[in-house]
C-alpha cells in the first residue's frame, strides 16, 4: 500500500492495493452530480476513478447540457489544459507522491478574472481580444493548491447588473432550476454552472450582490468575505472600494476549502453541526417586512428562524440598528468604474484594444438594459474617482458615510450581545427572464455588507413554487468568517435544503 497526504485535515488515506474492476468513466458520471471535494478525492484515492475520469465527466456534462438546454453558462472552455492537469494528478498518484489540498478540483471561473491563454471579456464584445499575460493572483493560488480551471463563465456585462446575467460577448444565461427565470447577476454563469454540476466549485465577484445574489437564486453557498481580505489583482474591477472575489459552492465545507486556498484562514476544523447551540442571532426585520416580501419567501424565512431555534440558537427579533432605514437606502457607491477599469486595461503586458471602458459605450457596444449604469458611471473620470455628489471618494476606512453604517451595525451587535445578523438574501423569487427589470425587487445583498465591508454568507433556505431557490444570509463582524462558516454549516447540516436541478440529471452510457 502507498500512503498519500490528503485534504485540509492533515489525515492520511490509504489507496487501494488492488481495486476491483470498476468502469471509472461511468463511475465518475454517476458521482459528479452534487459531488463534493471530499467525495471526489476519496473515490480517486480508493481507485474507483481517475482524475481524468472526473474531468471528462464534467466536460461531458457541459457538452451535453449547456447549449442544448439554452442554459448558456459557459463561455471559454479550458479542456486541453484541464485534461493535461488531470493526467499529472493521475501520474502523481501512480508514483505515490503527495497531493495538494485541492487536487483534482475542476472549477468554473467568472469571465472577469484573468486566466492565461483565454480572453478576459468582463462580458463585453469590446474585450474579446483581451488576452492577459498571466493568471490573476487568485487563480495562481488556487492552481498551486491543485484546482483545475475547467471553463470560464458568462456574466452580466461589466458586472453592471444584479438583475440578470446578459452579456454582449456571450448572450443570456438562464436559471438552472427554471429556465424561464434569471440566475441574478452578475455571477450568474458561475451560479448556474455549479448548480448544474458542470464543475465541483466556482468563482464569482461581489460588489453589491454578485456572489450572494446568484448563489441564493441557485441554492448555493456564496461567501462575501471582509473587504480587502482576498487578492483582486488580475480581476476586471467594477468599483474597487466595494469589490470582493468569492467562492460559490454546493456545500459550506467546499466553500471553506476554497476560501482557505484563495488566501483566507483555514476554518475546516471549526465546522461543527452543533455550532448553533447557544448562538445569539438577530433578525434585521427591515429586510424582512411581511408587507414587502413574497408570501412564500416570508414563510421560508420563518421556517428558517424556527430551524435555528430548534438547533439551540437564541434568535432575537427586530433588533434596533440606529438609522437602519437611512442606511439601507444610502447611496454609498463610488463612481470609480472608469478609472479602475482603465488602470486594469493599461497594465504592462495587456493586449486589450481599448484603454477606457467608455469606448464601448461610445461605440454602442452595450446591452440596452445597462444604459442606466453607463449613465451613472459617466460622471466618473478616467483619472479620479467621485461620488454621485461630485466629491472625491476614498478608500473604505476614509469614507465617513460607510463607516457610520458599519459603526451602527457593530453597536447593535455589541448591545444585544449578538454573534450575527440574519435576513433573507432575496425577499422575492428570481424574476422571469422576460420581466427581469420589472420584477427586480427584494435584493437584500446590496444593503449591509457592501457599504460596510463586513462579511456575509448565503446558504440554501429551501424552495418555493416552480422549483425556485431561496437563500438565508448571515452577516457578521469584520474578519468573522469563522463564525459565519460555523453557523452556516450547522444550519445546512440541520436542514439539508440543497438539491440538484431536475433538468440536469446524471449522464448514462
Amino acid at each position: 500500500m502507498r500512503q498519500l497526504l490528503f485534504g485540509f485535515t492533515g489525515l492520511a488515506l490509504l489507496s487501494a492495493c488492488a481495486p476491483t474492476k470498476i468502469d471509472g468513466t461511468q463511475h465518475a458520471q454517476n458521482t459528479v452530480v452534487e459531488a463534493t471535494i471530499a467525495s471526489v478525492q476519496a473515490d480517486i484515492l480508493l481507485g474507483k476513478m481517475k482524475c481524468s475520469d472526473v474531468v471528462e465527466a464534467y466536460i461531458a456534462r457541459i457538452e451535453a447540457y449547456d447549449q442544448s438546454t439554452s442554459l448558456n453558462a459557459i463561455t471559454y472552455k479550458n479542456y486541453a489544459q484541464a485534461r493535461a492537469k488531470a493526467s499529472l494528478v493521475d501520474a502523481a498518484l501512480a508514483d505515490g507522491r503527495s497531493l495538494p489540498p485541492l487536487f483534482c478540483v475542476p472549477m468554473l471561473v467568472k469571465d472577469n478574472m484573468d486566466v492565461k491563454g483565454f480572453p478576459t471579456t468582463a462580458g463585453s464584445k469590446m474585450l474579446m481580444d483581451n488576452m492577459p499575460p498571466d493568471d490573476a493572483n487568485i487563480i495562481t493560488k488556487l492552481k498551486d493548491q491543485g484546482a483545475i480551471v475547467l471553463a470560464k463563465t458568462n456574466m452580466a456585462e461589466w458586472a453592471f447588473s444584479p438583475r440578470r446575467t446578459n452579456s454582449t460577448s456571450a448572450g443570456i444565461t438562464k436559471n438552472a432550476y427554471n429556465l424561464e427565470h434569471v440566475p441574478a447577476g452578475s455571477s450568474g454563469g458561475t451560479a448556474s454552472g455549479v448548480a448544474a454540476s458542470f464543475a465541483l466549485v466556482g468563482l464569482g465577484t461581489d460588489t453589491g450582490n454578485s456572489v450572494r445574489g446568484p448563489s441564493s437564486h441557485l441554492a448555493l453557498v456564496g461567501m462575501r468575505s471582509t473587504h480587502g481580505l482576498l487578492d483582486l489583482d488580475g480581476i476586471v474591477p467594477l468599483v474597487l472600494t466595494g469589490d470582493v472575489v468569492g467562492p460559490m459552492t454546493r456545500t459550506v465545507t467546499d466553500n471553506v476549502m476554497m476560501f482557505a486556498a484563495m488566501g483566507g484562514p483555514n476554518y475546516a476544523a471549526s465546522l461543527d453541526k452543533g455550532a448553533l447551540k447557544d448562538a445569539r442571532i438577530g433578525i434585521v426585520r427591515e429586510l424582512a417586512k411581511p408587507d414587502d416580501m413574497d408570501a412564500d419567501m416570508a414563510d421560508l424565512f420563518e421556517v428558517a428562524i424556527n430551524d435555528l431555534k430548534s438547533q439551540g440558537a437564541t434568535v432575537i427579533d427586530a433588533i434596533n440598528i440606529k438609522d437602519i432605514d437611512t442606511h439601507i437606502n444610502a447611496s454609498w457607491g463610488c463612481r470609480s468604474f472608469r478609472k479602475d477599469v482603465h488602470e486594469y486595461l493599461t497594465q504592462p503586458g495587456m493586449s486589450a484594444n481599448i484603454s477606457d471602458p467608455y469606448e464601448a459605450f461610445e461605440a454602442g457596444v452595450y446591452a440596452p438594459h445597462t444604459k442606466g449604469a453607463w449613465g451613472y458611471f459617466e460622471g466618473g473620470a478616467i483619472d479620479v474617482a467621485t461620488k454621485a455628489d461630485g466629491t472625491v471618494c476614498g478608500d473604505l476606512p476614509k469614507d465617513i458615510m460607510r463607516q457610520n453604517i458599519k459603526k451602527d451595525i457593530l453597536e447593535a451587535l455589541e448591545r444585544e450581545n449578538l454573534d450575527v445578523l440574519i435576513y433573507p438574501s432575496w425577499r422575492y423569487p428570481p424574476a422571469r427572464l422576460d420581466r427581469a427589470e420589472e420584477d427586480y425587487k427584494g435584493d437584500n445583498s446590496q444593503t449591509l455588507a457592501p457599504p460596510t465591508g463586513l462579511p456575509a454568507i448565503t446558504v440554501p433556505m429551501g424552495f418555493i413554487a416552480k422549483d425556485l431557490p431561496a437563500g438565508l444570509q448571515i452577516l457578521g463582524r469584520p474578519n468573522s468568517e469563522e463564525t459565519l462558516y460555523k453557523l452556516a454549516y450547522a444550519y445546512e447540516q440541520a436542514t439539508k435544503h440543497r438539491r440538484a436541478p431536475a433538468k440536469f440529471p446524471t449522464i448514462k452510457k
